[in-house]
């Protein structure tokens, strides 16, 4: 049943050079003696790492967990050992750390765990190992699958194999050479999302993947449907590939589930089949390596984390032939500043440009307000007036005129006489009011964070003194329960009792009578400590005192037992440093 196809606005017809790489079938690329694999992808945060250095991993092994639902599982490429972990130059120009593991070349797997009974598991549990394969958007954008799949409500799932850049063919050859592999991957999304429909879009300029495709789909059922899109730039853009098949535009500032609809990218379907039917996580993709400076043209399988520069070395790379070496295509490639940058899970292309293929713009000259680039914009934008207010930096304003709507496509730059960089403006003012939103909202934390700590001090003081209060008055009203009930201070009565304990200490020391004492005097002391002995009987004294004084009486009695004691020699009491009669120190 053929498929009824609306249209978008805008969109060029550049020079396609599709031929110039898809004429031979997909290569496995060797592995490097050392991979450099990032945590982080262009999107979603970066997994924690798990294992130490000097470990050995096996092919497949987990080697980073995800934190939280926009991240990813990360595995090893190769096996081998890891080596360091560092921060790592990507081919975008970001800094990322990195794994790097020196491979061993053995290529010694990890045991893997197929489901062959995927159809009966949940939606949760389909999602979940998603994500533990570490898969994310392959055609470029990167976005965790898993978090992407969340979205409910779905009623078209879009598999989008339109790859409508120049000099891109890795989905292409993939469809061609892997189409039942990418329509398992499709039944597994449709399983999880519940969709009514499954459109499969292939652009008009890819022959030989589209019969590929629709021999697959024989055997599929009325819900899966395969689109031939007209081929015109940039028609493999999410919100216009859905315009085109629905008819529908998603909403300003919303995303395409908003409106029941769900796309996912070819590589993408096939890399989900692995991880579901053969337990294979995402360790390696097909990569379109191409251009005039490159002398073997066409798609690789590459392992994630080898270095551009030992797959440019193998690819017959011509250092003097090349003009401009890009990760990606010929509109929205990125400017690689680095050779020995990894491949990552969204490298769909290197290109290797020549002076002819891509030679530099002329100058930039002011804008003539011609209008050819809100003409050809995709996204029914207005490029000059986003320029004038990007340049000036006024950045209100490009709320107003829709600038988190660009898509970066390029088009408006492709077509401005004047060779302004129009999206370079675009994407430094996308930087600088990310920069300052991400600015208000950590000094946004910090204040809640401030106000939060002094509200719970506030609370703990204002509690200390409540259960202060609570126990004075408890004190008050019952004495008898009360431990301090008849002191002011219970530190002060601690202290207090530590002192009389102590003067009772002091008092049962057992002394040494100087010999010059007399009988009488002797008399009187063993009459005093005999006292003192029954008054700290009756009064419970500790076992010490009682002890102390019975010590001191046995050596009074031993002393009047002594011949030699005076009976009639008077005992200056004054001058005595012994216990006196009245049993003072």
């Amino acid at each position: 049943m053929s498929i009824q196809l609306f249209d978008f606005h805008g969109g060029i017809c550049p020079p396609e050079h599709k031929a110039d790489s898809n004429a031979e079938p997909i290569r496995a690329a060797p592995i490097p003696q050392q991979l450099v694999i990032p945590l982080s992808q262009r999107q979603g945060s970066a997994a924690r790492v798990i294992v130490r250095l000097g470990q050995a991993v096996r092919t497949g092994e987990t080697i980073a967990e995800p934190v939280d639902e926009l991240g990813v599982a990360v595995h090893a490429s190769s096996s081998g050992v890891i080596t360091a972990i560092d921060h790592r130059v990507t081919l975008t120009g970001e800094v990322a750390e990195c794994i790097i593991i020196d491979t061993d070349g053995i290529d010694r797997w990890h045991a893997m765990t197929p489901h062959p009974t995927w159809r009966e598991y949940s939606p949760i549990q389909l999602i979940d190992l998603i994500q533990s394969a570490g898969i994310v958007g392959m055609g470029g954008a990167g976005f965790p699958t898993a978090h992407k799949l969340s979205a409910s409500h779905i009623d078209t799932l879009i598999i989008n194999g339109a790859e409508c850049e120049p000099y891109i063919t890795a989905d292409d050859l993939t469809m061609r050479e892997r189409a039942e592999r990418v329509l398992l991957g499709a039944e597994i999304l449709q399983q999880i999302t519940a969709a009514r429909r499954v459109l499969i879009a292939i652009e008009d300029n890819k022959a030989e993947a589209i019969e590929q495709i629709s021999s697959a789909l024989v055997a599929r059922g009325e819900q899966y449907q395969l689109a031939t899109v007209p081929t015109r730039y940039p028609s493999g853009g999410e919100k216009q590939l859905i315009q085109l098949l629905t008819g529908e535009q998603v909403p300003q500032g919303g995303l395409p589930a908003d409106i029941g609809v769900i796309c996912h990218n070819i590589g993408t379907c096939a890399a989900i089949a692995d991880a579901i039917a053969t337990g294979v996580p995402l360790i390696s993709r097909i990569t379109t390596f191409t251009g005039g400076a490159i002398s073997q043209r066409g798609n690789l399988e590459v392992r994630i984390g080898t270095p551009l520069s030992h797959l440019l070395n193998w690819t017959g790379f011509d250092q003097d032939q090349c003009h401009k070496l890009l990760a990606g295509g010929s509109i929205m490639g990125k400017l690689i500043i680095d050779g020995d940058a990894p491949v990552t899970k969204t490298t769909h292309c290197i290109l290797a440009a020549t002076h002819t293929e891509l030679p530099d713009p002329a100058p930039a000259s002011p804008c003539i307000r011609c209008g050819l680039c809100a003409e050809a914009c995709p996204a029914k934008l207005l490029p000059q007036q986003l320029y004038w207010y990007s340049r000036s930096r006024q950045f209100e304003p490009l709320a107003k005129y829709g600038l988190t709507d660009c898509i970066e496509c390029g088009v408006c730059t492709y077509v401005c006489p004047s060779s302004i960089p129009l999206v370079d403006y675009f994407v430094t003012a996308k930087t600088e009011i990310k920069t300052k939103q991400d600015e208000q909202q950590r000094a946004e934390h910090a204040r809640e964070r401030f106000e939060s700590r002094q509200a719970r001090l506030a609370r703990d003081a204002n509690e200390k003194e409540a259960a202060r209060a609570a126990r004075k008055a408890q004190a008050t009203a019952n004495p008898e329960q009360s431990r301090f009930a008849d002191q002011l201070d219970p530190v002060q009565a601690a202290i207090e009792r530590a002192k009389t304990k102590k003067k009772q200490l002091l008092m049962a020391q057992p002394e040494t009578p100087d010999p010059s004492v007399t009988r009488l005097e002797l008399t009187s002391q063993l009459e005093v400590m005999s006292q003192r002995l029954s008054d700290a009987k009756l009064n419970n004294a500790d076992q010490k005192i009682l002890t102390a004084l019975e010590a001191s009486i046995a050596l009074i009695q031993s002393q009047l037992s002594d011949d030699r004691i005076d009976e009639s020699k008077p005992s200056d009491l004054a001058e005595s440093k012994h216990i006196n009669p009245a049993g003072d120190i």
